[in-house]
């Protein structure tokens, strides 16, 4: 049975995203809470959008409903045929979602790695995924007018299509947009999975996916790609040059008006302090007597000393050197030590790092929790909870932590880069404006002078943080604005197509 769009108007594309994560079912990041997202808000507005994801072990069928669908063959390089079997869901009661199973390169647990192990056979099992994408369109008869993939996993696609056009099947007549939401990821990989994929030594060339003797999946999805954007005006100037390009700076440039920045949006259906069902207590930015209440259960929740005067500090993140770890280990002991300020952290990642933030705790109980892991019930808790939140990452393409920590008033503490310094005010001092506080010398020093920044605020100013906070709440970054902009640019991408 097909799902259809209610409010589906004749002139709208439809629309296929093809990607390694979607939430809730697969997420590592906020690559997950965009394709969630952004194809809700697509539907809205009469967009026919689905999602094609892979069926990892880890998504339990039972719990999202999941329903089982004609099976597919999906024909490889070489003559080979890969059978793959098909589910199908539907995110936020809207958007259909199909499942693509392979046990054989899904069931693994991990999404792209096993325990920081990277699985090398990458190159194939996302090259599989975006095959049997499209033998599910053409086996149901739905061909999208845009095919729109997400970072290294998928970005092959648009070669694909692109041979797909040149062999005049009908999907290759689908026009493809690439979303970077991360280019310190490239999926390098050994030239063999090419013929797997059925494209030829023409695809490994410079101007295609061939990098210093091995493919870059994200240089052939710049190069073939009709539209590449990425998720935040100040991260498209930042990779349009080196270092940020992290060597593929030349290719954007050369798409030039094909390429650019549209920042990322936040759910609030679903992070929304006035509605959360995770959280203890409902507040909005008129009445935060909720948040008090809020910050208390946190506090007992993470085992930290129930104080109202404590400066609680929140961090959600994957602990890696990008999200600023190397800055917190040489900051946040020092912190803590002259301060009263409290420290909740959830997260996972490098052994190193997990091991930092629980000897953080042990050395300071009761003032510092640690949850190492994720939950996305904690994290609705630990935004709703903390005054202040931490995000110093070296590079942040987009960010979505902080404008969650915006909704729920939890002022942002970050590092002026990327989607950073796009969505954080900078507070004024002598007026109580602003939004966060932001450093902006990827240093410890400069990040400890902004976290004490934070605290002698907290102290001496508190009216200005009630201010702040009020100001942080009432701003949106939701949906409406950038889903009209990737309208504009799926229909410019169509047009190269005839369409």
């Amino acid at each position: 049975m097909e799902t259809r769009v209610q409010n589906r108007k004749p002139d709208m594309p439809k629309v296929l995203f093809v990607a390694s994560e979607c939430a809730p079912y697969a997420k590592c990041g906020g690559l997950g809470d965009v394709v969630a997202s952004l194809p809700k808000a697509l539907r809205q507005r009469g967009v026919d959008a689905r999602v094609a994801i892979p069926l990892y072990d880890s998504i339990d069928r039972a719990k999202y409903g999941l329903s089982e669908e004609p099976a597919c063959l999906v024909p490889c390089g070489g003559g080979e045929v890969n059978g793959c079997g098909v589910w199908r869901g539907t995110n936020d009661g809207d958007v259909p979602v199909w499942f693509v199973e392979h046990n054989r390169y899904f069931a693994r647990g991990g999404i792209y790695d096993d325990h920081g192990a990277e699985f090398g056979d990458n190159a194939f099992r996302f090259g599989l995924l975006c095959m049997a994408a499209a033998q599910v369109c053409r086996d149901r008869n739905w061909i999208p007018d845009v095919v729109h993939v997400h970072d290294w996993p998928t970005a092959v696609l648009p070669a694909l299509l692109d041979a797909w056009r040149k062999a005049g099947t009908p999907l290759g007549r689908a026009a493809s947009v690439l979303t970077i939401h991360n280019q310190g990821y490239q999926g390098y990989y050994h030239p063999s999975a090419l013929a797997y994929l059925g494209l030829g030594p023409g695809y490994f060339t410079p101007d295609g996916l061939e990098a210093w003797g091995k493919i870059n999946l994200l240089k052939g999805g710049i190069n073939y790609a009709d539209a590449v954007t990425t998720v935040s005006p100040t991260y498209a100037k930042e990779i349009l040059a080196e270092p940020g390009g992290n060597g593929l700076s030349a290719y954007l440039q050369k798409r030039g008006a094909d390429f650019e920045g549209i920042l990322n949006g936040a759910d609030y259906d679903v992070w929304n302090p006035e509605n959360d069902r995770a959280i203890p207590a409902h507040y909005r930015a008129e009445s935060l007597i909720g948040k008090t209440l809020c910050k208390r259960e946190l506090q007992s929740q993470i085992g930290l000393a129930e104080d109202a005067l404590a400066p609680l500090f929140g961090i959600v993140s994957r602990l890696a050197a990008q999200k600023g770890m190397g800055l917190m280990r040489e900051t946040l002991p020092q912190a803590l030590a002259e301060t009263n300020l409290q420290l909740v952290a959830l997260g996972s990642g490098d052994a190193a790092d997990e091991a930092f933030f629980r000897g953080l705790a042990a050395a300071f109980p009761g003032r510092v929790g640690v949850e190492i892991g994720y939950s996305e019930e904690l994290s609705h808790r630990i935004q709703a909870g903390s005054d202040f939140f931490l995000m110093p990452s070296l590079f942040e393409p987009c960010g979505l932590s902080q404008l969650y920590a915006l909704r729920y008033g939890s002022l942002p503490v970050v590092h002026a880069t990327g989607g950073l310094e796009d969505t954080v005010e900078q507070y004024n001092e002598g007026e109580g404006t602003g939004t966060g506080f932001k450093f902006y010398a990827p240093t410890a020093a400069a990040f400890r002078d902004a976290i004490s920044w934070a605290v002698d605020t907290w102290r001496a100013r508190p009216s200005h943080v009630t201010m702040m906070r009020e100001r942080a709440m009432q701003v949106r970054f939701d949906w409406a604005t950038s889903a009209q902009r990737y309208l504009e640019i799926y229909r410019r991408a169509m047009a190269k197509h005839g369409a």
